[in-house]
């Protein structure tokens, strides 16, 4: 009886040694955030690029054909003779043009 007795302490000590034991860390809690920074200052401005050369001038096109000219029109009536006698030519002037106001 006292090998079982040793047995079996001996299979209780190896059981218990061979258990795991999980401790429990407490992890820090972060705070409230803190005030934004200052804003940062501007970079330098880069410098600009060189200006490309003016290209050349096109060639000029050639002419177009000249159109064919049109055609005659039809020559008109001769009118009536007027009246010699008796008639009166009234003559209409326009007005003189005002001088613009300054």
């Amino acid at each position: 009886m006292n090998r079982y007795l040793l047995i079996a302490a001996f299979i209780a000590a190896t059981g218990l040694v061979a258990c795991e034991k999980t401790t429990v860390v407490p992890m820090p809690v972060p705070g409230p955030a803190g005030a934004p920074g200052a804003t940062g200052q501007s970079g330098a401005t880069g410098n600009t690029g060189n200006t490309g050369n003016t290209g050349n001038t096109g060639s000029v096109g050639a002419s177009g054909a000249s159109g064919e000219a049109g055609a005659k029109g039809a020559t008109g009536a001769t009118g009536e003779q007027g009246a010699t006698s008796g008639s009166t030519t009234v003559i209409v002037v326009p007005p003189a043009a005002s001088a613009p106001s300054k």
